[in-house]
């Protein structure tokens, strides 16, 4: 029997009026995401990646088609049952890290774990050997000020990764670390979390070499969708973007 999508999306829609203009966020897209599954979302600015990030983490729901989380369906969910899924199923990673500025990173990454009802000893436990996976030894009694970009992105992806949910979302949560720091976050979640399905908004097209699927959005449409060498034997929009990061990074290191 084949396994049901943990993730589905039926010909979703969202549009925004703006004054007069009515703005296609997500203009009929349709995506399935199987379980324990790593799928990358990629597209220029506007392209609707965002908006689809909202709506799969419940942050959003869609003007039409159907979209349904761990089976369940978000079609008319009050905001209170959408912030339970939410809340169960499903952890962020943001741009923004989210952090608490007046406790430090190891209190940033306990702090889930204290709703959650979990013992000090054990929260203790477990975020400073969730910190270390990801770098973060020798940082953890440092407040987020006193941090690089890089290191509160990695205090951020520790505590996500500690929430018991199925489903991890990351908005391009890899870009401001170096790109073996991004290496050792990936081979940590396909090592110790291949339970977790992973949904990553991206830029950087080295961070998604290895997902299992990568889609590229333009205008709210599914552009392309494929694996990574899938769609670099298309020669379409994804190898361009490919081939336009790669020589901005040799530019980078001639200068």
């Amino acid at each position: 029997m084949t396994q049901k999508p943990v993730i589905q999306l039926i010909d979703v829609r969202r549009y925004y009026l703006v004054g007069d203009y009515l703005v296609k966020a997500l203009d009929g897209v349709s995506l399935s995401i199987p379980k324990g599954s790593f799928t990358a979302i990629m597209g220029p600015s506007g392209s609707g990646k965002s908006t689809m990030m909202n709506l799969i983490g419940c942050l959003d729901t869609p003007t039409s088609g159907y979209i349904t989380i761990g089976g369940e369906m978000t079609n008319g969910m009050n905001e209170t049952e959408l912030a339970y899924l939410r809340n169960e199923k499903i952890g962020f990673v943001f741009q923004q890290f989210n952090l608490l500025g007046k406790i430090n990173a190891l209190e940033n990454v306990m702090t889930p774990m204290t709703y959650a009802g979990i013992p000090h000893k054990e929260r203790r436990e477990r975020a400073e050997e969730m910190l270390e996976k990801v770098g973060l030894k020798d940082r953890m009694k440092h407040l987020p000020s006193e941090l690089s970009g890089g290191q509160k992105q990695r205090t951020s992806i520790a505590r996500a990764l500690l929430k018991k949910a199925s489903i991890l979302i990351l908005d391009d949560s890899l870009s401001a670390v170096d790109t073996d720091t991004e290496d050792n976050i990936l081979a940590n979640l396909k090592k110790h979390h291949s339970d977790k399905t992973v949904i990553m908004i991206a830029h950087r097209v080295s961070t998604i070499r290895n997902a299992d699927h990568i889609l590229v959005l333009d205008k709210g449409e599914t552009l392309e969708y494929g694996t990574f060498d899938e769609l670099m034997a298309l020669n379409g929009t994804f190898k361009a973007m490919y081939d336009k990061q790669q020589l901005e990074k040799q530019l980078a290191m001639q200068g």
